[in-house]
């Protein structure tokens, strides 16, 4: 399988040379030559495990990692999991819950972000080098991050996040880690203004080449992939039924395009149900036709307090039928005047999605209700898809709801509707009296590279 660019200037790399690269050099997103078609194998598939199944999948798109190391590779990343399923399915009302929150940080980024931290490690190893890796989070691609790096020779990490912008529970999560090669960023200013910088720091490709950077938010291929697994593991759980619908809460549109390949890889997904909080700018999409970017809003679902979702990107060279220069022309016309449109009457889209929003005050009522009705405890995040779900979703297929963070990490804002509830996780109880450790910066892309090179040179 080989790789290329989005926007065209990048083509014909490995899954390794892919991975490494992080945001192709021409400012577009890696994307595979093709996405194989693989429902002959359902059947077989159907009783297998999630590391067997992970094995599958992720073998349809690597082949420059040999089968016995790759096998090695998805043994070790998923053996840090506290489930045997990884990411097992919940019966919570006339609902499946598939809870992706059992790694070593309590949210879904840890299924991309141990996998990805081995492979660089791999890589590494294999090739020789150092990796500089800078990462923008919202809340847990920081932490999740950082547990798949912390420690590992010829690898440093700098992770940016918006000053008081996540919960401090996922924040201690970050700046507890005291590793020597673990450097967190606090940005004056949103998590957009944090991608923003990444995506600058990225296009200087002299700056790039010179301190080796590479990148872990989900602009990297390998992240989009390994969380693809786990829509065919929600199918095998399931019992493998005809079709089924799943509801995914969604920001940078990462988790749910995942759920797309999985859909054009012929998993039997009649809709993703994509779920957003006030920053609704991919509910307006679906909606309207135009992508438009808006201020952020601060909500109780600050992982998705998002107005540019990156991934959306590569769901338009697809629907754009693999054409890198239409691609490229929406995108300046997004970066130039903030906003763009694509006309459905014209433009033939797949009907993949059903989308809603979500505001605050809905949000806390799901989770009390939800928690009233069957003693489930929803985060925020979670309780965003299920209230969506409620009214998209087609009430003969199954359904599941993809929880993507364990309520303990935003006890907080539970707390305003479930005042008497007890919600812990020891994980997270032992953080609150560690020593902690994080650098202030200006919103500025420069003031993030002399903090790179002073920790290089």
């Amino acid at each position: 399988m080989r790789y290329g660019s989005t926007r065209g200037g990048v083509s014909d790399l490995s899954f390794c040379d892919a991975v490494m690269m992080g945001l192709a050099s021409d400012g577009g997103l890696l994307v595979p030559a093709d996405i194989p078609d693989i429902r002959e194998q359902l059947p077989e598939m159907a009783s297998l495990g999630y590391t067997e199944i992970a094995n599958r999948v992720m073998g349809c798109f690597i082949d420059d990692i040999p089968a016995a190391d790759l096998e090695a590779l998805i043994e070790k990343s998923y053996a840090t999991f506290d489930d045997e399923r990884v990411t097992p399915l919940v019966p919570v009302g006339d609902m499946q819950i598939m809870e992706l929150f059992h790694g070593p940080t309590l949210a879904f980024k840890d299924v991309a972000l141990q996998f990805l931290g081995n492979v660089f490690e791999y890589v590494l190893a294999r090739d020789g080098g150092q990796l500089n890796i800078l990462g923008a989070t919202s809340g847990d691609t920081g932490s999740a991050a950082i547990a798949g790096v912390r420690g590992k020779e010829n690898i440093n990490i700098f992770i940016m996040f918006p000053d008081g912008r996540t919960s401090p529970l996922q924040e201690r999560q970050m700046t507890t880690v005291l590793d020597d090669n673990v450097q967190n960023i606090a940005i004056e200013g949103s998590f957009d203004d944090c991608q923003s910088i990444l995506k600058g720091v990225f296009a200087d490709l002299e700056f790039k080449d010179r301190y080796q950077l590479g990148a872990v938010n989900s602009v990297n291929w390998a992240r989009v992939l390994a969380q693809v697994v786990y829509y065919f593991a929600a199918w095998v759980q399931l019992g493998s039924p005809k079709a089924f619908q799943v509801a995914v809460p969604t920001g940078n549109f990462g988790n749910i395009f995942a759920g797309y390949i999985a859909r054009r890889m012929g998993l039997p997904i009649d809709k993703l149900i994509l779920a957003t909080n006030e920053n609704d700018i991919l509910h307006r999409f679906f909606t309207t036709g135009r992508y438009e970017r808006g201020s952020v809003h601060f909500t109780y679902s600050p992982a998705m307090d998002i107005q540019v979702s990156s991934n959306f990107e590569r769901y338009l060279y697809y629907q754009f039928g693999q054409d890198a220069s239409r691609v490229t022309g929406f995108m300046n016309e997004f970066l130039v005047h903030g906003s763009a449109t694509v006309n459905f009457n014209t433009v033939n889209f797949d009907d993949a999605f059903a989308t809603g929003c979500v505001s605050d005050e809905e949000t806390l009522n799901t989770i009390v209700a939800t928690y009233e009705a069957t003693g489930y405890l929803l985060d925020p995040h979670t309780a965003v898809g299920v209230h969506v779900a409620a009214s998209r979703r087609n009430p003969e297929l199954p359904l599941v709801c993809m929880a993507t963070a364990h309520p303990a990490k935003f006890d907080d804002v539970i707390r305003k509707g479930l005042p008497d509830t007890d919600i812990t996780h020891p994980a997270l109880e032992v953080l609150k009296d560690l020593p902690a450790r994080k650098t202030q910066l200006p919103n500025d892309q420069d003031a993030v590279k002399a903090f790179i090179a002073d920790h290089n040179d």
